[in-house]
């Protein structure tokens, strides 16, 4: 009698079959590798790719409302604005300047509403085709303001070395200034301490320690979040963690950054 032969089961599939399974397995990665590291609209505003990741975020070192700090999966890539939007920018969609600091067009605009801003958003979309721009969540602005580190600011825990990075109550002279003229944080976006604070897309609400995973904030609130600090705070409140809460206001401290959807 002739042993048992055992032949390996070969799984044959058609070859355009292959192909297109190859195709999406690789496609997540292939993207990637295609989507240009920085981008420029028709308005000039510069953004810079950011990649997706995980991050811990908040400090227990910091005020009550950073703490607990908690693990967020920023699950997609996107485009932050490498600077605060400028007054030139927002005249050119607006057709008005609301800041109080004027003189210099490539200053942050200031004294604008969430309101103004959602308009600003709504009306850029519109000249450009399409509904790719939006304001940072505020998990968003964590990570890119982080880039990488776990320290109070994106370059250490040092704040004597803050005045390289920021303008702020201590080197700003009461006024902001032209957007990166200091030095930019590890991906390359500046002033994301100091200059003037920046709205996010989110109401404002206490952290709670669950992992999550691209957190949008409460569906309805009183208040929205605003980070970063600005020309007239103390260099504790420019961290990377900051956060405070603001209902309505206009005020001469505070602008906004723009996300742009990767593709």
């Amino acid at each position: 009698m002739q042993p048992t032969q055992r032949r390996a089961l070969t799984l044959r599939l058609p070859l355009p079959f292959l192909v297109i399974l190859i195709a999406f397995w690789a496609w997540p990665s292939w993207l990637w590798a295609q989507t240009p590291s920085t981008y420029t609209n028709s308005v000039g505003i510069e953004f810079v790719l950011i990649p997706a990741g995980t991050f811990e975020m908040g400090s227990a070192a910091g005020d009550d409302d950073e703490r607990p700090v908690h693990t967020v999966t920023i699950s997609k890539p996107f485009y932050l604005g490498k600077y605060e939007v400028t007054q030139a920018q927002w005249q050119a969609i607006m057709g008005s300047n609301p800041s109080l600091f004027q003189g210099e067009t490539n200053r942050p605009v200031e004294q604008v509403w969430y309101n103004d801003v959602q308009d600003f958003i709504h009306k850029l979309n519109a000249k450009e085709g399409g509904g790719r721009y939006r304001l940072p969540t505020e998990a968003e602005w964590e990570y890119a303001a982080r880039a990488g580190t776990m320290t109070a600011y994106s370059f250490g825990d040092d704040a004597s070395q803050l005045g390289q990075y920021a303008w702020y109550k201590d080197n700003a002279s009461g006024q902001t200034h032209p957007v990166g003229q200091k030095k930019p944080n590890p991906w390359g976006l500046y002033d994301m301490h100091g200059n003037v604070w920046e709205w996010v897309q989110d109401w404002y609400k206490r952290y709670t320690p669950e992992a999550v995973t691209d957190p949008q904030g409460p569906q309805v609130g009183t208040h929205r979040s605003r980070r970063g600090g600005a020309w007239n705070n103390l260099d504790k409140y420019c961290g990377s963690a900051n956060r405070y809460s603001v209902a309505g206001f206009r005020d001469d401290f505070l602008g906004f950054r723009l996300v742009r959807t990767a593709p």
